[in-house]
């Protein structure tokens, strides 16, 4: 690994700037779901314990560079207090005055680095002077890796800089799945649109030895082999380029695996009649909801073939019953692998998170990714600036 860890740095009585992602849903002044905040304690408290001073740089929602008050961090405090077991300080104007004037112990939050286009414009200015802040930089932030900004690339280029904790734990996980796996390696990419995948299928088909293709993205790789698929969703428009990611495939040793027989219905809606056909026998006036019980078997035996497996978007309408039913059970058999020391499994994106966390999967998996684009974008094989620039 190319990068330092916390415990590569000398931390005594050094400043610490650390950039977490503490971009947590809020309402009514109150946080709603501490997931990420829970995830930055290790890192804030190794600092703490090795005589830094954390102080915390972070984004909250989108301010288009403007001071937007229902978008302060200020909300954010009570529950890092409590996560922390630490007092927070909050800080809508830093300086290194004041910042050194506190106790040698002190945790520090700075407003939301977003309330000036300095920062999405990752201004060297503003590179410059979060620099002048601090004497180290930590990024515990894979969520934002993804993007060249001034808290994220711009001042790790300007101080010795390290990985924190959760990012060092994510690019680990990351690499074990894709960089230098153990093989034969199975990805699981679903999702509406092959259109806003393309990157991700064509680099995967490089990577691993299986690649499982689900959801509308499906019906789209169905279309171009010639099925009928009624009024399932898929961009028709797209059958050349799914035919060419097929023919890809063949030339890189991977086998794609698409559904077998479906669970279609007259309607999207919860409890909705439905019935299971061949791949081939999706009525005219009827649309493809899931994968059927044939297909999540032979899925089974894919997992249970490979080492690694990587997973991003559901296999169909997980969000409703009964076509949740491939999702979940594929995944509940990955994690039964995980459990037993068969398979390592790896997966991210907001449906993903969802799915696995509503099957009873999640608990099992080797690591779940909350990165969402970042996740993606590693994923297709693209560099990250904020993780480049730890190199």
């Amino acid at each position: 690994m190319a990068w330092k860890t916390l415990d590569d740095m000398d931390l005594a009585g050094k400043i610490v700037l650390v950039r977490v992602d503490i971009n947590v849903p809020v309402k009514d002044g109150a946080v709603t779901d501490a997931t990420r905040i829970e995830r930055i304690v290790p890192t804030i408290k190794d600092i703490v314990a090795k005589g830094g001073k954390p102080v915390m740089l972070a984004h909250f929602g989108r301010p288009k560079g403007q001071v937007v008050p229902e978008m302060s961090l200020k909300f954010t405090v009570p529950t890092l207090e409590e996560k922390l077991g630490l007092s927070v300080t909050f800080i809508e104007k830093p300086s290194r005055e004041a910042l050194e004037a506190l106790p040698a112990d002190a945790v520090v939050l700075v407003e939301n680095t977003r309330f000036t286009k300095m920062e999405t414009d990752n201004d060297p200015k503003m590179a410059q002077f979060l620099a002048s802040l601090g004497d180290v930089y930590c990024n515990d932030a894979f969520s934002a890796a993804h993007r060249a900004h001034a808290s994220t690339e711009g001042v790790a280029k300007l101080l010795p800089n390290c990985a924190g904790r959760l990012m060092a734990q994510e690019l680990g996980a990351l690499e074990a799945a894709l960089g230098t796996p153990e093989r034969p390696v199975v990805a699981v990419v679903g999702g509406a649109k092959v259109s806003t995948k393309l990157d991700l299928l064509s680099n995967l088909i490089e990577k691993v030895d299986h690649l499982v293709i689900g959801g509308g993205m499906a019906n789209t790789f169905l279309v171009a082999k010639g099925v009928e698929i009624g009024t399932s969703l898929a961009e028709r428009d797209m059958a050349d380029t799914a035919r060419a990611i097929l023919e890809k495939a063949k030339g890189t040793g991977c086998t794609i695996h698409l559904p077998v027989d479906i669970v279609v219905a007259g309607e999207f809606a919860a409890g909705a009649a439905n019935e299971t056909l061949p791949v081939d026998g999706c009525p005219a006036d009827k649309m493809i909801l899931d994968a059927g019980p044939e297909t999540v078997k032979a899925l089974e035996a894919v997992f249970s073939a490979c080492k690694t497996l990587i997973w991003n978007g559901p296999l169909g309408a997980f969000e409703i019953e009964p076509f949740n039913y491939a999702t979940f059970t594929a995944a509940l058999a990955a994690a039964k692998l995980t459990a037993d020391g068969k398979l390592i499994t790896v997966a991210g994106g907001g449906d993903t998170v969802a799915a696995l966390n509503q099957s009873g999967a999640a608990k099992d998996f080797t690591y779940i990714s909350t990165a969402g684009g970042a996740f993606l974008e590693w994923m297709e094989g693209k560099e990250l600036p904020g993780v480049a620039a730890l190199s």
